[in-house]
């Protein structure tokens, strides 16, 4: 276990505290996880609809960002953390019902970097968009990382 991986767990179990950012754009957490992918029904939010009442597509990318997050998080050392360095998605249907079900799974890990992609289905089992993107692993001081873990220890 890492303080990613328990970080997952908190989400999942909906114990975790939400950045501003997610709550402010009302993302919400994920289900469940397992190494290398992740899962969330994300219940549609008509105050991200269109006029003409289809889900704004920048806020699919919005949610696939998350996801890849996610998503890396499940295979991240606690030395390391990591930044979106490119993210592409594609539409094929438009989201006009909810929930979406939106999964994110590991594509290849390297020293450098995380590939990973992120479904969205509708509710009839169809796919609404496609996302791909990668995750630059970032080495962070190895003294912050034990900082980290003790302090989370010391917390629970």
């Amino acid at each position: 276990m890492t303080h990613w991986t328990d970080r997952l767990d908190e989400l999942a179990a909906g114990n975790a505290t939400i950045p501003p950012v997610t709550e402010r754009l009302k993302m919400g957490a994920l289900a469940k996880w397992e190494p290398g992918y992740v899962l969330k029904e994300w219940p549609l939010d008509e105050a991200f609809l269109n006029p003409g009442n289809v889900l704004y597509g920048g806020y699919l990318s919005c949610l696939a960002d998350q996801m890849l997050t996610f998503t890396a998080m499940t295979v991240l050392t606690d030395t390391e953390s990591m930044r979106t360095s490119d993210l592409q998605i594609s539409y094929f249907r438009p989201v006009t019902a909810g929930p979406l079900k939106i999964e994110g799974r590991l594509v290849n890990r390297s020293r450098a970097l995380i590939h990973a992609g992120v479904t969205f289905t509708l509710p009839d089992g169809k796919l609404a968009a496609r996302a791909t993107g990668v995750m630059a692993i970032v080495q962070n001081d190895p003294n912050l990382a034990a900082a980290k873990a003790a302090k989370a220890k010391n917390a629970g």
